[in-house]
């Protein structure tokens, strides 16, 4: 815990799932906010909220906790920021700061960018961290210390309010990338969409095999398809609204995938042990270089 002059007065998350109970816990515990609010559609959520003392109030009315905030955080699955920024924006004083937690940056400027008004500063971030696990009780305040938070201030933005984002990151011990939000929704795409994608097919795949089969792969599952299961339990609503927005970016890495998945099965099936050897010790230095950079 950090004895820092809070940086902001007020707070609001909206949403209080994985990340953003993360987050209220992270403003308080880090000594970032001194008021934090939160807002999100199940009454229970903000109860419980409450209840676990991440936040200072909590309220179904998404506007009324927005109101008066000097930043506000859309911590709500991709397709609902728009809606959210709509129903918010005219609460908002004048130098408040929008930003989201999103995986996807052109669909989230895209959607948000109509509502923000004139004098309110609209910064995306997107914290390279998570769980599988959701809802208010799955977050910790340490979850982003260590991990990279990248911003993506789009053309035009005021330089300050994206500095202030950035400076909210690194007091939650991440390492910040600027981006330019095309990029970002390239390289995560990669990183972090396709992978999904491909665990979600496997452990979908799984469970379309025979009955007695399939309590085998249960049964004698072994630590890569606990991993592909770990991933694919992630929250299927935020995943849904991740690929319907980044689909161009998902698509072509796809395609890139599915030509490099086909040339292995070729060395398979014509016993190219060179080829496949190769091809295990390059990726075998990548998991090498990710954990020498501290990302596992």
């Amino acid at each position: 815990m950090t004895t820092q002059t809070p940086l902001f007065d007020r707070v609001t998350i909206l949403g209080i799932g994985l990340i953003g109970s993360s987050l209220a816990r992270a403003l308080r515990y880090y000594g970032v906010a001194r008021y934090v609010a939160g807002g999100d559609l199940d009454a229970a959520v903000c109860d419980k909220a409450v209840e676990l003392g991440i936040v200072d109030s909590a309220t179904t009315d998404l506007a009324a906790a927005a109101e008066g905030a000097d930043v506000v955080v859309l911590c709500v699955p991709v397709g609902a920021c728009g809606p959210v920024a709509e129903r918010i924006a005219p609460v908002l004083k004048p130098g408040t700061i929008i930003t989201d937690v999103g995986s996807v940056k052109q669909a989230v400027l895209r959607d948000v960018g109509p509502f923000v008004p004139a004098g309110v500063h609209f910064i995306p971030g997107h914290p390279v961290a998570g769980t599988e696990h959701s809802g208010p009780e799955a977050g910790f305040a340490t979850l982003f210390d260590g991990r990279w938070a990248i911003v993506t201030p789009p053309t035009g933005s005021n330089a300050e309010a994206a500095a202030t984002v950035a400076e909210m990151w690194r007091r939650f011990g991440s390492k910040v990338e600027l981006m330019e939000p095309s990029h970002h929704d390239r390289v995560l795409a990669i990183t972090s969409h396709l992978p999904h994608l491909i665990a979600y097919t496997i452990v979908g795949t799984a469970s379309d095999l025979e009955e007695d089969t399939k309590s085998e792969v249960i049964k004698f599952s072994a630590g890569g398809f606990r991993d592909f299961t770990r991933i694919a339990a992630s929250n299927p609503t935020m995943w849904r609204d991740v690929f319907l927005n980044n689909r161009e970016a998902v698509l072509e890495v796809l395609q890139r995938f599915t030509e490099d998945l086909t040339a292995l099965q070729r060395a398979i099936r014509w016993g190219e042990g060179d080829v496949l050897f190769e091809t295990f010790t390059r990726t075998r230095a990548i998991r090498r270089s990710i954990i020498d950079a501290r990302q596992a």
